[in-house]
């Protein structure tokens, strides 16, 4: 039978079988107790007031021993790397460095770790694992789809990295640093690539575009004062949407021939063209120089004839004289003809050393050496054999100007 039915003895089983009518014991009673398991803990005393007495040690001693504990719990170490946050009833008071340091217990001052070296990212348009790996095909399309300025869509993926570079503000001044970051970064991304045409997103303005977002993040996350510091914005992928890809890869694919053919064109250019401009100023500097050459020639013969007709003026006949020499002189050099003059006679030998000496060893202004019966031998014009007792004419007075120049020639 139930201790609480019907007929039952009304005892209490969790009451050590009191009967439920029982008296409660009083609080003083308890009180009392509790003081005599302390005198047994701390000792007897004699009498009343010793046994009061010792209660109040006891007492003391244990209030001194938790507050030495509660002092010593106040204690921290702050890693390398990291900063401490001190608070004291919820209100900022210090930043603490790498270190022991102390600050006042629990509840009064409360310390919160911050790491500003770790190197913390998110990712906006797709999802990875810790190793890298895409999550679910990688691609948010709520995130990654949005609207270029030639009214493309356009996939874009980005991850950045950031640190914190203020303890204080990354703590007090924004709730949730990683979501405000997130949602920067998406403001920032959508207008910069809805500002740029589609070409330029997925071609060459990739580090430009890239440089931009990494500005306006910054900008924005330090005019809330987080505490952030972005250190960099990768493009981890910008591509069109799936469904056009295919008709995308063919446009790029005839650009990139495209291009191709310019520049095999610009390097044949670059290498006939200046072989022709080469060809062209050389044939100018040819006619540059045969122009200076013909007019130098000109003027030399002007000023010659100008120097000439001067000395005719003055003596015509020995002028006359002059000119005709000079004129045998240039017509005659270059034949091999011989004359050979015999002392004491008085006529003059004709030798066509021509035929009987090869050309290459004839030197037209070398001396035969002295034969017995010839007293001088040199190669000069060709004179006709005459008497030399005929009378004087033009001719032998010339063939006698030479004969003269040739002794004074021996003489030297």
């Amino acid at each position: 039978m139930s201790w609480n039915e019907p007929g039952g003895d009304k005892k209490d089983p969790w009451s050590g079988g009191r009967s439920a009518n029982d008296d409660v014991p009083e609080l003083d009673e308890m009180i009392k107790a509790l003081q005599k398991k302390l005198e047994k803990l701390f000792g007897n005393g004699g009498g009343s007031s010793n046994g009061d007495n010792n209660s109040l040690k006891g007492l003391g001693l244990l209030v001194i021993g938790a507050g030495v504990v509660w002092s010593l719990s106040g204690f921290y170490i702050v890693d390398e790397g990291n900063h401490g946050v001190e608070t004291r009833f919820g209100r900022y008071i210090g930043t603490t460095q790498a270190g022991l340091n102390w600050h006042l217990p629990a509840p009064i001052e409360q310390v919160n770790l911050v790491n500003v070296k770790q190197q913390r990212f998110i990712e906006v348009g797709y999802r990875s694992n810790g190793s890298g790996d895409l999550v679910n095909g990688g691609s948010v399309p709520k995130e990654a789809l949005m609207l270029t300025k030639d009214e493309n869509y356009v996939d874009v993926r980005l991850a950045v990295q950031y640190q914190v570079k203020d303890a204080k503000a990354f703590i007090f001044n924004v709730e949730n640093p990683a979501a405000t970051l997130k949602h920067v970064t998406e403001s920032a991304q959508r207008g910069v690539i809805g500002g740029s045409t589609m070409d330029f997103v997925l071609t060459e303005g990739r580090s430009e575009i890239v440089a931009q977002i990494k500005k306006e993040i910054q900008d924005v996350m330090d005019s809330y004062k987080s505490g952030v510091q972005v250190t960099s914005v990768n493009l981890q992928d910008a591509q069109p949407p799936e469904q056009v890809q295919n008709a995308f890869a063919d446009a790029i694919k005839a650009r990139e021939d495209e291009q191709r053919l310019i520049n095999e064109a610009q390097a044949y250019a670059n290498d006939v063209i200046p072989k022709a401009r080469g060809a062209a100023a050389r044939k100018t500097q040819e006619a540059e120089g045969y122009k200076e050459q013909v007019i130098a020639q000109a003027q030399g013969e002007t000023s010659r004839f100008s120097q000439l007709l001067t000395e005719y003026t003055k003596a015509p006949d020995v002028t006359r004289k002059r000119l005709y020499i000079d004129a045998m002189e240039s017509v005659l050099s270059s034949t091999n003809n011989v004359i050979i003059d015999v002392k004491n006679g008085n006529n003059m030998m004709y030798l066509p050393l021509d035929k009987m000496i090869p050309p290459q060893n004839v030197n037209t202004n070398t001396p035969v050496v002295n034969a017995p019966h010839v007293s001088s031998a040199t190669v000069e014009q060709p004179v006709l054999t005459q008497n030399t007792n005929a009378p004087m004419t033009a001719p032998s007075l010339e063939h006698s100007t030479i004969r003269g120049r040739q002794n004074d020639m021996r003489g030297r």
